[in-house]
This record gives C-alpha cells, structure tokens and sequence, in this order.
C-alpha cells in the first residue's frame, strides 16, 4: 500500500512577497520567452503613460543599454516617497517589493489606467537581477536598488536640483535564470512604443538603442493621435476617402475617439483599445462601433437613394471591406475578460460608443457628399462580390472543397485523431516535401507541400480566394473553414507549422501564409495554433561529430570553439540553401524532433508586421518598397543571385 502522507495546516505553503512570481512567471506576465521578455518593458511604460493619462507627464524616454538592461525615463510626478501608512516603509519600496499594491485601485492616484492589477512594477522587479529606481521629487533625488525582487539597499537621496522637472527613472536587468532569453529586439519595443504615441496624442516618446554605434533613435510624438495611426496603417494603400473621419467624445467616467477611412483593399482591418491596452478580441466596444457603422450607412444610403426600398440591406460585411478603423476607448472601471486582457467586458460601453459612433458619422457623411458617395459605392461593390462569393461557395460546396469527408492527395496525414496531439507542416516544395513525409512521425505529424508562391490574398475577394488550388488544399485538411464560416471546434491540427528555406522566398511564402490567416483564419493565430519551423542554415562536420548552427552568429561562435580546441582539421561546412537540400533524416533531426527543434509561435503581433511588410512590398505602390528596400539593404550578409 502506498505510504499515507499527512495534510495539515503545516503542508501549507504560504509564498510571501514576490516569491509567487519568480515561481510562476508565466502567470503575470504570460511566458519567459520573447513576449515576456518585451512585456516587461511594457509594464514600466505604462506606469509612465498612466501619468501622462492623468495629466501630468509629457515625455518618456526608453532606452535598450550596452549590457542590454533597459532605463524607463518620465517627466511625471515622480513616485511617492513618503512613509506608506500601513507598511512603515517608503511607499516607492511598496510600489515595487508587494504585489497589488499602487495607486488604481480606487485610492484617486489614477482615475483611467491600463494597469489593472497593479502589479506591474513589483513583479518587473521579481523577474530581474537588479533594479535601480531613481524619483526626482520634492527639490530632492532619490535613489533605492533591488536584487530580485527584494531590497538592497534603503531609500536613500543622492542628490537635490533648484530647477528642473520632477519625474521617475527605473532601471533593470532581466533575469537570465527566468527567462529564455535577455536580447531585445528593437522593432518589438519600435511597435508598441509607435502605437501608445498614437493612443495619447501628444505624449512623446523617444527610444534609443546603445547596443550598436551609431546610436540607433526614434522618435514619437504625434498630434493627431489615432487620426495620425490610421494614416500610418493605409499610407502603403489607396485611399476611397481622402480625409480621415475623426471624432472624440465623453462623458463621466467614460471617453471614446475613433477614427476610420476606406481604402481599395478587400479586407478589414479594425484595432480596438481600451485604456491603451489591445483588445484582440474586441468586446462592447467594438460591437458598438460595427453595429452602428452598419446602420449608419445603410440609412444615409436609403435616404439618398443609393439603395432602393426593394434592394437588400447593406450586411456588416459589406460595409467593413477596405476599412481601417481604430477605436479607443479609456474608463473608470474596466473590466477585461480573461487574464490576457484581450476583450473588454463593460456592456455600458456599447451604447456610448453606438450612439456617438452614429450622429459623428452622419455629419461626416452628410458634410462630405463627394467622399460619402465614393464609400457608399465601395460598400454597394463589396455586396456585389459578397453575393458572387455566395455562390462561388455554393459551386465550390458541389465540388467538395469545403464540405466533403476526402483530403487532399497531396496531404500525408497523421495516425492521431486528438487535435490536440496532432500537427501539420506545410512544406515549400514537392522535394522537401517528400523528405518531410519520409521522415516525419506518422502518428503525430501531417504533411502538405505547397507548390510554390500561395495567392495574394490581399489583393483577391473571397470568390478567387476559393478558386486557388494550394489554398483549398489548405481548408480541406485543415477542416475548420473560413471566414464568416469559420469553426475552431472543427480544426484537426493544433500545430499548424510553417516550414520553408531560410531564404527570400521562403520569408516570402511566409508571409504569403501568414496573410491569409491573419485574413481569412484569423482564430488560428489568436489562439496560438500557428508556427514557423527553424530549419539550420550550416551543417558543420569533424570527425565523426557533427553539429546544426541556425544563425551567422552561432556558426562563428561554434567555428572559433572548434578552431580553439584543435584547429580546422578535417572540418567539413555545408550551407544550406534550401529545406530539399537535406535528406529525410537530416530533416527529423533538427527541424522536425520534438525534443530537439525549435519552433516559434506567431502572435498578433507577428501578423501584423508581417502583413504592414507584405503591403509595402507587394502592393501597387513603388516609393515605399523602395525606401524599404533602400533601409534594409545594410543588414543584408548573405545574398544568393
């Protein structure tokens, strides 16, 4: 019989302070890969903007250091320093050594913050090595560091200023026993940093890289907010309506602005927020904004008889293809569903934004008579395509493409029946292809090659969308549909893997997939369902030993172990150039062995910049992909002609 373990008060464990966090980092700030790593950074920011969103910060400042630590610089009031009346420490040691503790909890230090829990700063602090804060505040500098989470030293002022501005400086050093990696990646803080610009009109920020010399500096501020945003989303696109259809309005305990313009492109794009924070799975805010968009321009439409008493309704379709729109909201109380924050959760928020939404967008529409009849005319076409859509699908049905029992001969498929256990490479080319059929586990791994470039689907409705071999083949096996359509309870795959040659036009099919998701299956991403394999670039051999290098860096990092310890005998280097260039075996070993691969999962944000890449580089205008590729050009190593 097993042995009987006691449980009792004294099998109870009480994790105090941040000893929670370091245990389970994934909780608070989602993992300890690259995202976790870049969402620290994001933690220290928002409590800048925080200020700026009460009024009282202008400027904030990041930069990524030498060592790779980073500084969080503010022109806000500076943290509190006084005695905490409960804690009997300096409420700036509160702020960062206890969980849940800060000013958004009711106590009036903010009234609209992104920061819900208020554990930003503290848990930041538990996940680095050192932190060093500084608070200009009260004529006085003052100055306390941590390590790990915990105190070393105690608030302290190391220097007064007769003149100048008050304001906080946090520095800190992520911890490389927590997380995967400590490098980071300035276009990721580039992104986010350019987008919470957008959001708070006026506020500046500027970032600056001291890894690289010269110093690489952005700066940004901007006016016009969102306005400014969705100019920046469609300046690679051709615009249906010339000016940007703004508004802002409030009222107590709650503000919304939007912004919106068509462009000739055939799919939407709408961003939602709520207090600065990105609400990929929208919410009732966003429910406001479509139903009230809807309605609006099918009444306008009616009453200037674009559509006539017998015709059919505008749908919400119809009226959302080329659309770009932002809408943010910031309030009192949010109420976020689910522990990413990602929808919001206030059903009082509809109305208010439905009902602005409406009388804004009847101005605009009736003032701008021209513009309106360009975007009334781009709806009416959007409804033409959707019915020659309708039956496209209704032909493609009787042709089983979408609903049909048979996959495509093309598809090597896996044994498991648990989509949960089950995964799907899609392979560039019918050679690679064959390999990763040869050499792939059967009972877990799906293969479907892909037969060069997929259709762009940025520039094709859904009607030629559907008439594409390579991507039918894709809904078949993948068996959830798409679009309106689309069923995640019906996926059979959840690894979906992307693997290609790590050249041009394997970053180009690449992309060419990532679109079409982000388009047409957009859950798929959402839910962290697709991946891009990491195939290696060298293959180095000595003796009887042989090792994979996946990057420039890591093959000079191995070459010079290698040299060091007895010199270029008998090394033999292959680089690749192409996944076919591997046999089956070679294959398994370092792209497709679950213990030994690596694989990197697509988020959003992924998405996004792949597809903001992909209309630079694909679209109809040429300065852009120019400038592109004029500015890109320097960080070119290996160029295969």
């Amino acid at each position: 019989m097993a042995q009987k373990q006691e449980y009792g008060a004294s099998q109870i464990e009480v994790l105090e302070g941040l000893k929670p966090v370091r245990l389970r980092p994934g909780m608070y700030i989602g993992s300890t890969g690259p995202a976790g790593l870049h969402h620290l950074v994001y933690e220290i920011v928002d409590n800048s903007v925080d200020e700026a969103l009460a009024g009282y910060c202008k400027n904030i400042t990041v930069s990524i250091e030498p060592d790779n630590s980073i500084i969080v610089s503010d022109d806000g009031r500076g943290m509190p320093v006084d005695i905490h009346p409960k804690m009997g420490i300096p409420a700036v040691e509160v702020i960062h050594t206890q969980l849940h503790a800060g000013g958004k909890f009711g106590g009036g230090g903010y009234k609209v913050s992104g920061g819900l829990h208020g554990v930003g700063a503290s848990v930041v602090n538990a996940l680095s090595t050192h932190m060093v804060v500084q608070v200009r505040r009260d004529h006085k500098v003052y100055e306390q560091e941590y390590f790990k989470g915990e105190r070393s030293t105690e608030l302290k002022v190391v220097g007064e200023y007769k003149t100048g501005k008050t304001g906080s400086r946090t520095q800190f050093w992520p911890d490389p026993e927590i997380f995967d990696e400590t490098v980071y990646d300035y276009e990721t803080l580039q992104r986010r940093l350019r987008e919470m610009a957008f959001l708070n009109k006026g506020l500046s920020i500027d970032l600056t890289d001291k890894r690289v010399s010269p110093q690489r500096k952005d700066h940004f501020c901007f006016e016009g907010g969102i306005k400014e945003f969705v100019d920046y989303l469609n300046k690679n696109k051709e615009a249906i309506n010339p000016t940007v259809f703004y508004y802002e309005a409030e009222k107590k305990g709650y503000s919304v602005e939007v912004a919106l313009q068509y462009t000739d492109r055939y799919s939407e794009n709408i961003v939602s927020f709520a207090n600065n924070i990105h609400t990929n799975e929208g919410g009732f805010h966003e429910v406001g904004f479509k139903s009230s968009l809807t309605r609006t321009l099918n009444d306008y439409a009616k009453k200037n008889k674009f559509i006539k008493d017998n015709d059919s309704p505008l749908q919400g379709d119809d009226v959302r293809e080329g659309l770009t729109a932002i809408v943010s909201v910031k309030l009192t109380n949010p109420q976020f569903e689910g522990q990413t924050k990602a929808k919001l959760g206030n059903a009082e928020v509809k109305g208010f934004v439905e009902t602005n939404t409406s009388e804004q967008l009847t101005y605009f529409l009736e003032e701008n008579p021209k513009q309106a009849k360009l975007i009334i005319d781009k709806c009416l076409k959007a409804q033409r395509a959707r019915e020659a859509a309708r039956k496209a699908r209704e032909i493609t049905r009787k042709s089983s493409v979408l609903e049909t029992t048979s996959l495509p001969g093309k598809l090597a498929d896996c044994s498991e029946k648990d989509p949960a256990l089950s995964e799907i490479f899609l392979v560039e080319g019918d050679s690679a292809g064959g390999s990763a059929k040869q050499g792939r586990d059967r009972k877990r791994q799906a293969v479907l090659p892909l037969r060069g470039k997929i259709l762009n689907v940025e520039k094709a409705r859904l009607d030629r969308v559907l008439s594409s071999d390579e991507i039918k083949n894709m809904i078949t096996a993948f068996g959830c549909n798409i679009g309106n359509e689309f069923d995640l309870d019906k996926l059979r795959y959840h690894k979906i893997i992307i693997m290609t040659d790590a050249d041009v036009d394997g970053a180009h099919i690449r992309t060419l997939l990532l679109t079409f998701f982000f388009r047409y299956m957009k859950p798929l991403i959402e839910q962290g369902y697709v991946y891009a394999a990491q195939p290696p670039l060298f293959r180095v051999k000595q003796g009887k030993q042989i090792w994979y290098t996946y990057s420039d860096a890591e093959q000079d990092k191995l070459l010079a172990e290698l040299k060091e310890k007895g010199g270029n005998n008998k090394i033999e280097i292959q680089r690749y150039k192409g996944l076919g260039e591997m046999d089956f075996t070679q294959l398994w070993e370092t792209t497709m062995d679950y213990n030994s691969r690596t694989l990197i999962r697509i988020t959003m944000d992924d998405a996004q910049a792949a597809d903001e890449i992909f209309t630079t580089l694909m679209g109809d205008k040429v300065p852009p992909r120019k400038a592109f590729i004029e500015e890109n050009a320097r960080y070119v190593k290996n160029l295969d002609i």
